[in-house]
């Protein structure tokens, strides 16, 4: 009895520190920042890096937390969200509970702490996407309701870009440790990335997906100057470039499967301007039609299968052809968080233009949500 006494009051204070942690206010940083500060790893700067983790991840985390707790439409019972505020209260109480850090071994100590805690959220996208599938089916959702659970939406916004910013900040610390790093890389971010480089990539396990799933797939052919380098993070770029890619494929395949006809291209054009690195990623797979555009950007919106299941914990992110109904809306999130945007330009009955734009300033501060 003594022990389950002990045990209620323990979650209690749990939850009474996660509400307050949960108030307290966050700290943004620009691409630019982070570059210049990881340009020199020494031993004082892994230190404050660290120092500022351990302050700055659990107002992060705790917000999520809350928010979790009181989703509307009973989304904060459904099984997947339950499973994913327990991995955020557990990564919270990791980081709470590790001693201050005061020099390099506390640090070491310390990045291991928060390599465990992106591990442990690397469902976290599936899970939410089986939530809400689950809070879909229970509610019957028909495509016109969709479009009113606005709440829903705009949670899953903050929800998602704030996961970003917290990997970000995690994978550019862990990445500072890297005893020989990429020429021109400073943890995540890749001083000198091609795009042409990163689309030919994604646009590659783009197609060899597709191959899978319909036995053949369309061409994808990129223009623009080889040479062209600018500071990216190159795994936020590739996640987009493929996700885009991706849906050009499966409209073009579907489209032309059953005919005689040529199949057409995908055309992924790379433009550097002044302010912004543009992509412009082109097919002629049919387009959306007009009433359907404003759904596109929503996450209990897909025209494909649903191909989730109770088992997520297998699904990784980008294996699957298509039915998440979250890839354009994540997609946009993370051309967001460091200054850019996405947008969809559709033809209905031609194809579709989706414009990726990337801020090259790196000056943008981090939308915390």
């Amino acid at each position: 009895m003594a022990l389950k006494k002990a045990a209620e009051s323990s979650s209690k204070g749990l939850a009474e520190e996660v509400q307050r942690w949960g108030s307290m206010k966050q700290n943004g940083v620009s691409l630019r920042y982070m570059m210049e500060f990881g340009a020199r790893p020494t031993e004082r700067n892994l230190l404050l890096s660290a120092q500022f983790l351990h302050r700055e991840l659990p107002i992060r985390i705790a917000r999520r937390a809350v928010e979790l707790e009181s989703l509307p439409f009973g989304l904060s019972e459904k099984p997947a969200v339950l499973k994913v505020r327990d991995w955020y209260v557990d990564s919270f109480r990791d980081i709470r509970s590790f001693p201050e850090i005061k020099d390099s071994n506390d640090e070491l100590a310390f990045t291991k702490t928060i390599m465990m805690v992106k591990v442990r959220h690397n469902n976290v996208v599936p899970a939410m996407a089986l939530g809400v599938q689950q809070l879909k089916r229970d509610m019957k959702i028909n495509h016109k309701v969709v479009s009113e659970l606005d709440e829903i939406h705009r949670f899953l916004d903050r929800f998602y870009m704030s996961r970003i910013g917290i990997r970000m900040l995690i994978g550019q610390h862990v990445g500072l440790h890297d005893p020989d790093p990429q020429p021109g890389c400073i943890g995540l971010i890749n001083t000198r990335l091609s795009p042409m480089h990163v689309a030919r990539a994604a646009s590659d396990d783009a197609r060899s997906i597709c191959f899978r799933e319909y036995g053949s797939a369309p061409e994808v052919e990129i223009y623009g100057d080889p040479n062209f380098t600018f500071p990216y993070v190159q795994s936020h770029l590739h996640l987009m470039v493929f996700e885009l890619v991706k849906n050009s494929l499966r409209a073009v395949q579907e489209r032309f499967m059953d005919t005689d006809k040529d199949v057409p291209p995908i055309r992924i054009i790379v433009a550097d301007g002044i302010e912004d690195v543009t992509i412009k990623i082109s097919d002629e797979g049919g387009g959306i039609r007009r009433s359907g555009l404003p759904k596109i950007f929503t996450y209990l919106y897909s025209t494909a299968e649903d191909p989730l299941d109770e088992n997520f914990e297998v699904v990784s992110e980008g294996t699957v052809m298509a039915g998440y109904g979250y890839g354009l809306p994540i997609c946009r999130m993370y051309a967001r968080y460091f200054g850019g945007d996405l947008q969809i330009i559709s033809m209905e009955g031609y194809g579709t233009d989706a414009y990726l734009h990337l801020s090259r300033l790196g000056d943008s501060q981090e939308p915390l949500p």
